[in-house]
């Protein structure tokens, strides 16, 4: 049989008892869902065990460390998270797994394991199941479907398809049998993981009527922003006729601070396509592509973090990595 290591960090699936224990835990999921183990042979280790909400950066660098310690044992990968963050974590791996060729799935539930009509069960055993496949990306498997871990959002908090990947197709999708789709990513290149990720980057989303000068106060503080993630108008547009960002914008690039454009739609940044998404990119903003919020502030960290050559890292903020740009 395959192996598969199961990571829990915590989240709705698993909460059954306040502190769960390790042995106690284990021994409960192969309880409650006793088909695990016909599907592969599996370890458990709780990595942590928090709300979602409060995991960050230096968790994304702790799971992925993990699974290079333990790479070459096992077939695959599991990973209990919380609902929340779910998407961010899962785009931050898809970044720092550089050169992935095993499946790494993130899993978790609208309702704990023990609760009546749970969706627990399902999404564990579907992403047991997935993790001995052979789908060597990130993904996020939720409601019979396993999305894009850097093209996932999540779209419902209250519906057991809590995820949603926007103009990106599933990887897979689990019926009777197992579909698995031909836009998998298959990487060439040698497994070289990266845990860094620079935690100091905002995400600054665009209304109307925004005042420049709530933005300029961020660039005076002290400890200010490494990186901002803004969230623009439709292709990439804000205010220039009155309140003009570009300004700001540009003292924010001058400053060393990098900017990174994406758009509160769905659909794809073009800087150059109206005079005002034309001005961002003459002071010096990067566009995001397609990427979503959650795929774009972790890549924006790990750039970040990876790079103190400016160009080296706008060439990277460009680059499809994990196939976040589509």
């Amino acid at each position: 049989m395959k192996r598969v290591l199961l990571l829990h960090t915590g989240g709705t699936l698993g909460m059954t008892g306040e502190p769960l224990e390790p042995n106690a835990y284990s021994q409960a999921l192969t309880d409650a869902v006793p088909e695990l183990n016909e599907l592969a042979e599996i370890d458990t280790e709780i990595v942590f065990n928090l709300d979602s909400s409060d995991i960050g950066p230096e968790h994304w660098t702790t799971l992925t460390d993990k699974i290079a310690e333990h790479y070459d044992d096992y077939d695959g990968f599991v990973i209990v998270h919380g609902t929340d963050t779910m998407a961010y974590s899962a785009s931050a791996l898809a970044y720092s797994l550089a050169g992935l060729d095993k499946p790494v799935v993130l899993t978790g539930a609208q309702r704990p394991l023990a609760a009546l009509r749970t969706d627990a069960r399902r999404n564990l055993a579907d992403a047991v199941e997935l993790a001995t496949c052979d789908i060597p990306e990130v993904g996020i498997c939720f409601d019979g479907l396993l999305l894009r871990g850097c093209c996932s959002t999540k779209s419902n908090a209250r519906d057991y398809r809590a995820f949603d990947s926007p103009g990106i197709s599933p990887l897979a999708r689990l019926g009777v049998d197992i579909d698995v789709a031909d836009h998998v990513l298959h990487r060439n290149e040698p497994f070289a993981p990266d845990a860094r990720f620079d935690n100091h980057v905002l995400a600054v989303h665009m209304t109307p009527g925004f005042n420049p000068r709530l933005f300029e106060l961020m660039l005076e503080a002290e400890d200010h922003p490494h990186g901002i993630v803004l969230a623009a108008f439709g292709a990439g547009t804000v205010p220039t006729a009155k309140r003009s960002l570009a300004p700001t914008v540009e003292k924010a690039v001058g400053l060393g601070i990098e900017v990174l454009v994406i758009t509160q739609a769905y659909g794809l940044v073009d800087l150059s396509l109206y005079q005002n998404s034309r001005k961002l990119a003459e002071v010096g903003a990067v566009s995001g592509g397609r990427m979503t919020v959650e795929a774009a502030v972790p890549k924006l960290m790990h750039a970040l973090a990876i790079y103190d050559d400016a160009e080296a890292r706008r060439a990277y903020l460009q680059r499809n990595v994990a196939g976040e740009l589509g």
